[in-house]
């Protein structure tokens, strides 16, 4: 079929007929080699001979082994591999034929060798020839006509890598793309002073801003897809001294067919900014719990839910039971985890975690081995205006889980918890805070109860980040509650698999958390993202500062009082250990019966959609919560 469109191509007639000249002038310079420019006539006939059955040959051998497939503007270094092999194996079937016909006699073997060497040296010529004119005299032609025309933009590529020489080369092959490229910026000492394709490489980048005082840079590109988390924000914060614009060449695992293209140059992520490198933990032991085990995720359409349910099916779980009550949400992660990921031993259903006869019927059928609890109402303003439905999903729901998981003999439950629950100053967290002492008060059930205490996750529904690009997108402002407001972050695959880890760590009744580095001013990530976009805080997109929202605070925290830090095997995860009962009762059981107590009365309070009251119910609950001066709970 190739060699069909081969031959219907109208320019392989041009290619074979400049290869069929090539092919004889070969000839004849090989026979002239081999007699020192001296032929008898003899072998004046046996050129002509030669040449009737030797151009054909050569001409199928070229066409079978995809020569003429190859596009000559774009001629690689694999194009000239594959040229090798049809010449050699053109050069073999000569001199079998020669062989087989006359056992070379009259026949010199030399010739031959050297009509294979020189077809190669000859016709890769010719592509190399075309190839440097398509690539850099005709390109170069166009690009100088295009400056007189359009305004092209001085940029500085970091990084004189292989990602920085293909970015570099798309740059000249490509003419839509208005770029100057100044030079390199690497830090390899080795590199300073060579260049690529022509162009130098500058300097280090301690010296970028030398240079740029040298050179009128509008952009920089940074072509290090390999660098880690410290070393991105290095090299940001450079380019933000700099004062120009800068963007980051995505890794090459998320690039089409591994072709690296200027067109798709992502703003970094905010994910490569964390202020740390990603975790990466230790997943030994996770497999032993999971592995053909039945496991119920809450919440499992969620940002957290849904990551989940990808990192458990690596697993080999026996079953997974996906439940959620956003039924948009719930049929997308089915139909990834069936379609996209072929995983189909799992079952969707729709429906309310706080809906007790669902959750007994669902526990009943299933019966659930490992439960990650992830469902969660978390918009802080939402449930600040809405206290009740904290309280039927957040608290009511989380209990009834937990009951079921007891009852059904589940041997682990997992519970995702919040930063927010410390000191909490809103609803959204001491509704939280509430279930992670019911979650505290589950001890010698048979079940194992653990949680995992999150910051900010970024990309997650709800975060920052999105909120900003859109807004970035629409040309501003940008919103940021507080210039002084600030928050730990973490990775959504860092998320789940700390969901993971904490249920083979954990024993029961602990609460595990992630050393999450330094806390981030909102208002540097948004200033950061505004840069990222190519544009300038407060001169092309504003930065205006609204006030903190209902509930909201200016910093969290990971710890609250009186809990006691204890580490664990993982240098980066370290366990909260409460001894203290719920209200100063003197064990589990009255400690639970106080608080079932509470939750009774809170229960009914939320039934009639008193706001004030839940407040303050919460409050007897959890001393510690803290609600804004402006709320007349007290």
């Amino acid at each position: 079929m190739s060699i069909y469109f081969q031959i219907k191509n109208p320019k392989i007639y041009l290619m074979i007929f400049s290869d069929v000249l090539i092919f004889a002038l070969s000839i004849v310079i090989s026979y002239l080699f081999r007699f020192e420019f001296s032929l008898s006539p003899f072998y004046i006939q046996q050129i002509k001979t030669v040449l009737l059955w030797i151009i054909p040959l050569k001409v199928v051998v070229y066409m079978f082994s995809g020569v003429y497939r190859v596009m000559w503007r774009y001629t690689s270094i694999r194009d000239f591999w594959l040229l090798a092999r049809a010449s050699l194996l053109s050069t073999l079937l000569i001199l079998a034929v020669i062989l087989y016909v006359s056992g070379f006699k009259g026949y010199s073997r030399a010739i031959f060798l050297i009509d294979g060497v020189l077809t190669f040296l000859l016709v890769g010529g010719k592509l190399m020839v075309i190839r440097s004119y398509y690539a850099g005299f005709a390109n170069q032609k166009i690009r100088e006509e295009l400056f007189q025309k359009v305004a092209y933009k001085n940029i500085l590529i970091i990084g004189a890598g292989a990602a920085g020489e293909k970015i570099l080369r798309e740059i000249f092959e490509n003419n839509q793309l208005h770029y100057r490229v100044i030079g390199f910026i690497d830090d390899d000492p080795q590199k300073k002073g060579r260049s690529i394709h022509g162009v130098p490489i500058l300097g280090n980048l301690g010296e970028i801003t030398s240079i740029l005082e040298k050179e009128d840079i509008k952009e920089i590109l940074i072509a290090i897809p390999s660098a880690n988390g410290d070393q991105i924000r290095n090299i940001v914060e450079t380019c933000k001294d700099c004062d120009v614009s800068y963007k980051i060449l995505p890794g090459m695992g998320e690039l089409i067919d591994g072709r690296v293209s200027i067109k798709i140059l992502r703003d970094i992520s905010y994910e490569d900014l964390l202020g740390r490198p990603p975790v990466q933990l230790d997943t030994t032991g996770i497999s032993g719990y999971l592995h053909n085990k039945t496991v119920l995720i809450t919440g499992c359409g969620g940002s957290i839910g849904s990551e989940l349910c990808r990192q458990v099916i690596k697993y080999q779980p026996n079953y997974l039971i996906l439940l959620d009550a956003s039924e948009v949400n719930l049929f997308n992660i089915q139909m990834e985890l069936q379609n996209e990921r072929n995983f189909h031993k799992c079952e969707a259903i729709l429906g309310h975690i706080q809906n007790e006869v669902l959750m007994e019927d669902i526990f009943k059928k299933y019966k659930p081995q490992v439960v990650f609890h992830a469902a969660a109402y978390k918009h802080v303003p939402m449930l600040e205006k809405n206290p009740w439905e904290a309280v039927f999903n957040n608290i009511i729901g989380s209990r009834i889980a937990m009951e079921m998981s007891i009852k059904y003999q589940a041997e682990r439950f997992v519970l995702v918890s919040t930063d927010k629950a410390v000191r909490p100053s809103n609803v959204m967290g001491t509704s939280k805070r509430v279930t992670e002492l019911i979650m505290q008060c589950q001890k010698g059930n048979g079940t194992r109860f653990m949680a995992v205490r999150f910051g900010n996750v970024v990309g997650s529904s709800g975060s920052v980040i999105p909120l900003f690009r859109r807004q970035i997108e629409q040309g501003g402002p940008v919103t940021v509650t507080h210039p002084e407001v600030n928050r730990f972050f973490m990775t959504i695959p860092e998320a789940s698999q700390m969901i993971l880890q904490a249920g083979a760590m954990g024993e029961g009744g602990e609460i595990f958390i992630l050393r999450m580095g330094t806390p981030v001013k909102i208002a540097d990530m948004a200033r950061d993202l505004i840069r990222l976009s190519g544009r300038e805080p407060d001169v092309d997109i504003k930065i205006i500062y609204t006030g903190l929202r209902e509930g909201e605070k200016l910093y969290e925290e990971l710890i609250t009082v009186g809990e006691d830090i204890l580490p664990t095997g993982h240098e980066k995860v370290m366990i909260l250990r409460s001894d203290s009962h719920f209200n100063g009762a003197k064990n589990s059981q009255e400690a639970i019966k106080h608080l079932y107590h509470e939750l009774d009365e809170l229960a009914k309070i939320a039934a009639r959609h008193d706001a004030k009251g839940i407040k303050i119910k919460l409050k007897e609950i959890v001393p510690e919560y803290t609600p804004q001066e402006n709320e007349s709970v007290l």
